[in-house]
């Protein structure tokens, strides 16, 4: 029987859309332990990249019949001791999928490669990829076939949202920065955080941020425009930032355990019964659902953790009073390194474990332009050394 050839070229939106999305939905398998939320493009399947200052979406062809996919985009972002001025082109891999009955035919490393040489032909530096640690299809092709190399494992912290407000300490004041504040305040305070976009003031601009925060103690005194040209901060505050995620792409359950099935019927139920009693909640997550992602999470000062979480409580608030009720959980990914307090995040974040996954995977590589040279190679190392040394920023374009 004769070997049909497979073609590679780009995503077209008319012709491919609903073939991308139709190949998404036979390539949901979730881990069978825990539950598990897939994403809903609302019929752009191009959606999680778009904001991205570069990207691109390739498919897989096969007898005309598309076969795989496999999206990238493309960004400067700080890496220290690279040159110039601790900047590198990275080059984001997300989103590969192989239709179930075309799999252990190479169509997975072949879209790989054609991403790599995109890559490659806009200079990048690395390359780096996300993925679940107990995925073991995708550890495989990217670790072992091309030589991919661990350097974080971030947590992925996620919360319902409820249908009332959650209380604030009346000692902590809590307001919103001009977006020129925000870049100063991300610019003076994280731009040292490993993978810290270099455009951090688009970000900040996009139509899905909902605004930059900064919490602190009302007794703490300071002057100025909070830390801006150079002024003081207080001794202890923290800020955040929210992104819509909701307004791009939903997400809905893929599957659950029946005693998460029961656990969420009881609970509401009993939430009904006793209003008063303003338990937490799950919601229903059995259709799609939006929700808020939490970034550029910072804190300072001895006391700062109390205002990280009122700060989330804060999120919390304006997701439950969102025009947009299919606002229901509330989602942020941090990672810290031996010298910040980074770690310490987890526990001042709000979050459900049944939700939330302790440990997501990334993964990294020199690519080949830039493979063999004395700075390349070192920073290399800096950044797969174990522990890590310094934290990490999320970009919210890439969740």
């Amino acid at each position: 029987m004769e070997e049909l050839k497979l073609r590679i070229r780009k995503y077209e939106v008319e012709s491919d859309g609903a073939k991308v999305e139709e190949l998404e939905r036979r390539c949901e398998v979730g881990p069978s332990e825990r539950v598990f939320l897939f994403t809903d493009t609302m019929g752009d399947p191009i959606c999680r990249i778009r904001n991205s200052p570069m990207y691109i979406m390739l498919v897989a062809e096969m007898d005309k019949e598309l076969v795989g996919v496999i999206q990238g985009s493309i960004k400067v972002v700080t890496i220290h001791n690279h040159p110039p001025k601790d900047l590198a082109k990275v080059g984001y891999i997300l989103g590969l999928r192989v239709s179930p009955n075309h799999r252990r035919r190479g169509i997975g490393s072949s879209l790989v490669v054609r991403l790599e040489e995109w890559f490659n032909s806009n200079d990048v530096d690395y390359a780096y990829m996300a993925t679940e640690k107990d995925n073991i299809a995708s550890k495989r092709i990217f670790m072992e076939k091309f030589t991919y190399t661990k350097f974080r494992t971030p947590s992925i912290l996620v919360n319902p949202v409820n249908h009332y407000d959650l209380q604030i300490s009346s000692n902590i004041e809590i307001s919103r920065v001009k977006i020129e504040q925000a870049e100063y305040l991300y610019r003076r305070f994280m731009s040292s955080f490993e993978f810290f976009p270099n455009d951090i003031d688009n970000i900040l601009r996009n139509k899905l941020s909902l605004g930059t925060f900064v919490a602190n103690f009302k007794e703490d005194h300071f002057w100025g425009d909070f830390g801006s040209n150079g002024h003081q901060v207080p001794n202890s505050w923290a800020m955040l930032s929210v992104w819509n995620s909701g307004e791009i792409f939903k997400m809905r359950l893929g599957k659950a355990t029946f005693s998460c099935l029961l656990y969420t019927k009881s609970w509401c139920l009993i939430d009904k019964i006793f209003p008063c009693l303003k338990l937490p909640t799950l919601p229903d997550f059995f259709n799609p659902f939006g929700f808020y992602f939490m970034h550029g999470v910072y804190h300072e000062g001895p006391f700062s953790g109390k205002l990280v979480r009122a700060l989330c409580q804060f999120v919390h608030n304006m997701a439950s009073k969102s025009k947009d009720e299919n606002c229901k959980i509330i989602v942020t990914e941090v990672g810290g390194g031996k010298d910040n307090n980074n770690n310490e995040l987890n526990h001042y974040i709000p979050h459900w474990k049944l939700l939330s996954c302790p440990e997501d995977l990334w993964c990294i590589k020199v690519l080949k332009n830039h493979q063999g040279t004395t700075t390349t190679t070192n920073t290399f190392h800096e950044l797969t050394k174990s522990p890590p040394r310094r934290a990490l920023f999320v970009d919210p374009r890439e969740v």
